[in-house]
C-alpha cells in the first residue's frame, strides 16, 4: 500500500515508523495517527501505546452513548467524561471473575455526568454506559482470525 493511501472504511493499518522498537503509524481512514509504548517500557514515547488506544476507544464509545440516549430522552445532559484506567490484578483479588489463577485484566471507568440530571437519570445513564457498543464486544467472547498477507 502506498504511503500516502487511505485504507478502505472498517480497515486500520498499522506499520511500523522506523524510529524506534515500537513506535508504529496507524491510518483509519483519512486519520494519521502514531502508536508507541512509553520510555520506561523501551519505546520512544511518540504516540500513546495500544492500551490507550484500547482505552480511549471504550471512553469514546462510552460518552457518544450516554449523550446519544440522553438526547432521545430530552434528558439536561450538558457534558459527559470518561475516566479510563487498565491494570493487570491478581485473579484471586476477583471474586465475580471466572479465572481464579493467575493475572486478568482490570478497566476501571469513572464517569463524570455534568447538567441538571435526577438521581434516577443519572442511574440509568450509568447503567447504559455497559451497552455501549465497545464495552459489549470488550465483554463478550472475541474472535481473532489471523493470516499471512
Amino acid at each position: 500500500m502506498a504511503e500516502a493511501e487511505v485504507p478502505p472504511p472498517g480497515v486500520v493499518i498499522v506499520e511500523d515508523r522506523n524510529i524506534g522498537p515500537f513506535a508504529e503509524t496507524v491510518r483509519v481512514g483519512t486519520h494519521v495517527l502514531s502508536a508507541d509504548e512509553p520510555v520506561s517500557a523501551g519505546g520512544t514515547n511518540t504516540g500513546p501505546s495500544p492500551y490507550d488506544y484500547v482505552l480511549a476507544g471504550l471512553g469514546a464509545c462510552t460518552a457518544m452513548t450516554l449523550r446519544m440516549y440522553a438526547r432521545q430522552k430530552n434528558w439536561p445532559l450538558q457534558k459527559v467524561r470518561v475516566w479510563l484506567k487498565h491494570d493487570k490484578i491478581h485473579a484471586q483479588d476477583c471474586a465475580d471473575c471466572e479465572t481464579k489463577e493467575g493475572k486478568i485484566d482490570q478497566i476501571d471507568r469513572q464517569i463524570v455526568l455534568e447538567g441538571p440530571l435526577s438521581p434516577e437519570q443519572r442511574e440509568r445513564l450509568l447503567q447504559i454506559a455497559d451497552k455501549c457498543p465497545v464495552h459489549r464486544t470488550l465483554t463478550s467472547e472475541i474472535r481473532i482470525q489471523t493470516r499471512l498477507g
